[in-house]
């Protein structure tokens, strides 16, 4: 009885260890799953607890000032604000405006070398080889539209204007691939014609800054120049999208650093803590390079670097 008992002693332990392990794993599991929704718990209170600007109802008075101290706040942090498409006379610039869509224009600036110096003119880009266009504008993304669309503009400047850009609205839109938002480029910035520029960050910080709650490009550009002498507009949307770029993101903004912060009905949506938010900035003076391989003076006078040619380093 005694040999028996010890024999069946080391099973059963073997059964009570099995079962205490099992029993351990399972508090485990449920410690980690407590400890999973005790995080979300603080992450949702945290988030609700988010600073964010209480805004009051302004008069119209009152949202022309404040519009126009952000513009002004913005020139000073901008001074030397630019369009970030390289171009040496309208034509060029009629291009690489219509290249820009749906990229960056930094590839458009280190594709846009290659395109010209092959193709000066409207006479010799309409006159191209579709196929040797392609090639060159692969970079760029939807090549075989955009070169549709910039021979046949070209196209259109020879057979409708004499091979030179024309200087109206009205004209520049009648072009292939050319709309409001192009025109303006081209008026404001190879004409000095003042428009206003309403790109994807345009819409994006108008609206948060509630200048506008218009969705439509015509109304948000009709509902901004209506706060803003017209003279102002070319500079305005060089600031606006300059800052979009640089600060105020689409996904995270730099909220802690922003130099608008009291005018910016949006305060705390994007990162508040200054430290933080630094690390958000994509900004000349961080050491960041531009857009342009070749920039304005003035903004190689302030620190810009210019962007690398096509296969060239990006840097920091």
């Amino acid at each position: 009885m005694g040999e028996q008992g010890s024999d069946a002693a080391p099973g059963e332990l073997k059964k009570a260890t099995k079962a205490a392990k099992a029993v351990k794993k399972a508090a485990a599991g449920k410690t980690v799953e407590k400890k999973t929704v005790a995080k979300k718990a603080v992450a949702k209170k945290a988030a609700a607890e988010k600073p964010k600007a209480v805004w009051k109802p302004e008069s119209r008075t009152a949202l022309v000032r404040r519009a126009r101290r952000i513009d002004r706040e913005l020139g000073e942090v901008y001074p030397y604000a630019h369009p970030e498409l390289d171009f040496e006379n309208p034509f060029q610039l009629l291009v690489a405006t219509v290249l820009s869509a749906q990229t960056t224009d930094l590839r458009v600036n280190q594709t846009t070398p290659t395109l010209f110096a092959k193709y000066p003119t409207p006479e010799d880009l309409s006159a191209a080889n579709p196929e040797e266009v392609e090639e060159i504008l692969r970079p760029c993304g939807f090549f075989r539209a955009k070169t549709k669309s910039v021979t046949g503009l070209s196209k259109g400047l020879v057979e409708q204007f004499g091979g030179e850009v024309p200087g109206r609205l009205e004209d520049l839109v009648k072009l292939p691939g050319v709309g409001r938002k192009t025109a303006f480029v081209v008026l404001g910035n190879a004409f000095g014609r003042p428009g206003i520029t309403v790109d994807t960050h345009f819409q994006r910080l108008v609206r948060r800054w509630r200048w506008t709650e218009e969705t439509e490009p015509d109304k948000i550009e009709a509902a901004v120049g209506a706060l803003f002498p017209k003279s102002d507009w070319t500079d305005l949307s060089h600031h606006v999208i300059w800052h979009g770029r640089r600060m105020c993101h689409a996904r995270k903004p730099a909220c802690g650093v922003c130099p608008i912060a009291p005018l910016c009905p949006a305060y705390g949506e994007g990162e508040t803590d200054p430290e933080k938010a630094k690390k958000l900035l994509k900004y000349e003076k961080g050491g960041f390079p531009g857009q342009r391989l070749k920039p304005p003076q003035a903004y190689l006078d302030a620190g810009g670097r210019p962007a690398p040619p096509l296969g060239g380093v990006q840097g920091k």
